[in-house]
């Protein structure tokens, strides 16, 4: 579980994206995260070849087979959410911390205590899907009021747990999605 929590913590540390952007233009933030995107896949390709002093330990310790891609997915779908919800900063705020905490709350859940599948997702637990709820509604509660915050947390849930496609894309697009329909139409 040592692992997994390493690998959830680096995942939630996206919350400097938030901070960014109350402090910088949407526009430069977009900026930096293509760059970090950037960079990251120069990592991971040169991790293959040498050993990168800070790097590697990390990522060796706590890679799974799959992570360049959901790294990749990760810096997207928030890339995304910033540039389609740029007229709205709180509605990408809070779909990017539900993509953040909502999702590292399912998989830490799910792994240790999930014992309910879900149905027709045999890979996901209702004790994740749970958590997921529950934390992605407390972090984007910091960005909206409670029915926006309910139902973007919701709608990630959903999509987290039978997305397709990887859940880092599509989580905060289809809970931006929802939030801003909900606030546009009530």
């Amino acid at each position: 579980m040592d692992r997994e929590l390493l690998r959830q913590l680096i995942h939630v540390s996206g919350v400097f994206i938030v901070v960014l952007s109350y402090l910088i233009p949407v526009k430069a933030l977009i900026i930096i995260c293509l760059a970090l995107l950037v960079f990251l896949v120069l990592i991971f390709r040169w991790d293959r070849y040498i050993y990168l002093p800070l790097f590697s330990p990390i990522l060796r310790y706590c890679k799974r087979s799959d992570d360049e891609r959901g790294s990749i997915y990760f810096f997207m779908g928030i890339i995304l959410t910033l540039f389609l919800f740029q007229s709205n900063l709180a509605v990408a705020n809070a779909a990017i911390l539900i993509l953040l905490f909502g999702d590292s709350a399912s998989t830490l859940v799910g792994k240790r205590w999930g014992k309910v599948k879900l149905p027709f997702q045999q890979n996901k637990t209702l004790e994740g899907s749970l958590a997921f709820l529950l934390v992605g509604f407390l972090a984007s509660l910091t960005q909206l009021t409670p029915l926006p915050a309910f139902t973007g947390a919701l709608s990630g849930a959903l999509t987290e747990a039978y997305s397709p496609i990887d859940d880092n894309l599509t989580t905060p697009l289809v809970a931006g999605l929802v939030i801003s329909l909900l606030i546009y139409y009530i």
